[in-house]
């Protein structure tokens, strides 16, 4: 999420500017004691300590009323961790944290999170949706409790790290695998190297809040940023080099509601609640700033454009109305270049759709993964033919994209109807 670590780093700033100055009012009222005292005067107005100890309470506590104001009282996300959970190796050598839960048999839905979150975003995703189908939640290296890379960062290296995550998984149940921001990149990428898998291993893909080329181009003030390019790489790599400096200050302005207020301006579409609104602030306070770099580097030279029309698998795409991370035309985009792509428009929903609207993209999921089901239980044997040959109607609005059959099949009771 490119702009919303401009925004953290920037109101990073803020919060230590804010705190500069509680020092020097502290300091500005000692040495006003002080004088006096040794001039034998009156004691100074103590105004100036009060507003001191103020600022400094909410430089360290403004957490709590950001949250109060940013946020709305739900339900919380399942914190809780899945019993099954192993460590494998991935590509490049990182050990990767992968978690098992949900029913023992049928597809396994394995997801890939954003870019400075960690498997820990998907609360409400294994809530909702483990009661019907495996789920596999795994951390992207450097995030959550995965390790480091010793060769570095790059988008086709998380590619093949999926790749051993799923080859980690039983032979015979098949994946759909889910993406959000950098995940969906991922996904694409893995999609585009493994054509061999798709409609076969990897049954269908789903696709959040994503984009298709260098997110600089897909975000807003796109023209702005992307003629910024050349700057934005230059702090990606100072990062690199005063990340426990950077590290610091994120969690100072974690600490005093700085980084929740970025959160809510440059993520949510909708008031998400404090709960969501505190995990979205978090999650990226604990990764390291140097990791965070790297991967936006990786992220600026990064296209999958013009592969798009060979992943000719089941997609669903989702696309947040509100969403300035990453915009809907990105999605768009996505979905009429994908042979068997559907788009599903979110009016409501930020970057962090899959979180705050949840309980849409969990519905939409899993009515499509169902009716992929449907569909490759009836499919022919011919291996070379795709089982997707039908229209589902998926979501209020949603245009149809290419890939279309002359006979749609009849789509399952949670997708008809949807008009």
């Amino acid at each position: 999420m490119i702009l919303f670590a401009l925004l953290q780093r920037l109101l990073a700033l803020a919060s230590v500017a804010l705190l500069a100055f509680a020092g020097w009012l502290l300091w500005n009222w000692y040495a006003a004691e002080r004088e006096a005292e040794a001039l034998g005067l009156e004691d100074p107005s103590d105004s100036r300590l009060w507003w001191a100890a103020g600022l400094l309470a909410f430089s360290f506590l403004g957490r709590t009323p950001a949250l109060l104001l940013l946020g709305r009282g739900g339900r919380a996300g399942e914190s809780r961790r899945s019993d099954r959970s192993r460590a494998i190796d991935g590509a490049d050598g990182a050990r990767l944290h992968v978690e098992h839960e949900g029913a023992e048999d049928g597809p396994l839905l394995v997801f890939t999170h954003g870019w400075g979150l960690s498997s820990r975003i998907w609360a409400e995703a294994r809530r909702e949706l483990g009661g019907r189908f495996g789920l596999v939640f795994w951390d992207l290296p450097g995030s959550g409790r995965s390790g480091r890379p010793p060769a570095g960062f790059s988008i086709e290296s998380f590619a093949e790290d999926l790749h051993a995550v799923i080859d980690s998984l039983p032979a015979h149940r098949p994946v759909v695998l889910v993406g959000h921001s950098i995940g969906g990149m991922t996904v694409q990428t893995f999609c585009a190297r493994h054509p061999e898998l798709l409609n076969n291993r990897v049954a269908a893909i789903a696709l959040m809040n994503t984009t298709h080329t260098n997110p600089l181009r897909t975000m807003a003030f796109a023209r702005l940023f992307t003629a910024l390019q050349p700057a934005v790489e230059a702090v990606c790599r100072l990062e690199t080099v005063i990340s426990p400096v950077t590290w610091i200050l994120n969690w100072q302005a974690y600490l005093g509601g700085a980084t929740h207020l970025a959160a809510r301006l440059a993520a949510f579409g909708t008031r998400p609640t404090r709960e969501q609104l505190d995990r979205a602030a978090r999650l990226p306070t604990k990764i390291s700033p140097s990791v965070q770099a790297r991967g936006t580097l990786a992220m600026l030279r990064w296209s999958a454009t013009d592969r798009l029309p060979l992943v000719n698998v089941p997609a669903l795409v989702f696309v947040g109305g509100r969403d300035l991370v990453t915009k809907d035309h990105a999605g768009e985009a996505i979905a009429g270049a994908l042979p068997q792509g559907r788009l599903v428009r979110v009016p409501a929903a930020g970057h962090m759709g899959p979180v705050e609207c949840a309980a849409f993209y969990n519905e939409q999921l899993a009515d499509f993964v169902e009716f992929v089901q449907l569909l490759r239980s009836r499919a022919p044997a011919d291996p070379g033919r795709s089982f997707l040959s039908a229209e589902p109607a998926l979501a209020p609005g949603a245009p149809r994209a290419t890939g279309e059959a002359d006979q749609p099949a009849t789509p399952p009771p949670g997708l008809a109807g949807r008009a």
